[in-house]
């Protein structure tokens, strides 16, 4: 017989939930990128920002994880919530194409792509993913891996998590991944400033 909760077990556990995120990340700005279908639903993963960790704005989700700490198929490390990071500034005009709006539709979709086969999928850090976007079919190409700043570890009350940072990358740059091992294409990628930011504004490093 599967277990019930009550309501107030389920705001303790986003309670923890948010402090763990907090305690990496600094404080979780009070806006939340709600999505019109939920996840579980076939929607989109809510964002949850974060502007006091690194430069820009840093992104994660917190609905991956279930009340008792289950969801993505356990990789070598555990069970774990999703981050991506940009280098723009968070920007509350949902009225106008900033490029800050850009940015988060882009991760938004990476995020809820990567949460979603994740229930189907083992994603292993430095493993790469690569998807097919919106009517166009755009290909993307994402990396993945374990997000631990200052050795930071991503805990829920008592339950030990971890935080899987997805980058997007280009082509080259995952085949360089793939040829040479990925971590190869992090240190390129910490030695010019382009980690763990998911903004393409760049040139590639390989």
């Amino acid at each position: 017989m599967e277990q019930e909760y009550t309501q107030e077990q389920y705001d303790k556990d986003y309670e923890q939930k948010q402090q763990g995120l907090e305690a990496i990340l600094g404080k979780m700005h009070d806006m939340v990128g709600h999505s019109i279908v939920p996840f579980y639903m076939g929607g989109s993963v809510d964002l949850y920002y974060f502007l006091n960790h690194i430069e820009g704005t840093g992104f994660a989700t917190m609905e991956l994880l279930d009340i008792e700490g289950n969801g993505p198929l356990s990789n070598e490390i555990g069970t774990y919530e999703l981050v991506a990071f940009t280098k723009q500034q968070y920007n509350e005009d949902k009225d106008n194409q900033t490029n800050f709006n850009l940015i988060q539709r882009r991760i938004c979709g990476n995020l809820t792509a990567v949460g979603g086969y994740s229930y189907e999928t083992i994603f292993n850090p430095g493993d790469t993913y690569e998807s097919t976007f919106g009517e166009d079919d755009e290909n993307r190409y994402m990396i993945l891996d374990n997000y631990i700043p200052e050795n930071k570890e991503f805990k829920v009350g008592d339950r030990m998590h971890h935080l899987l940072l997805c980058v997007e990358i280009f082509e080259s740059e995952m085949e360089f991944a793939c040829e040479n091992g990925s971590d190869e294409l992090f240190e390129l990628l910490k030695q010019q400033g382009y980690y763990p930011y998911s903004d393409l504004d760049r040139t590639p490093v390989a």
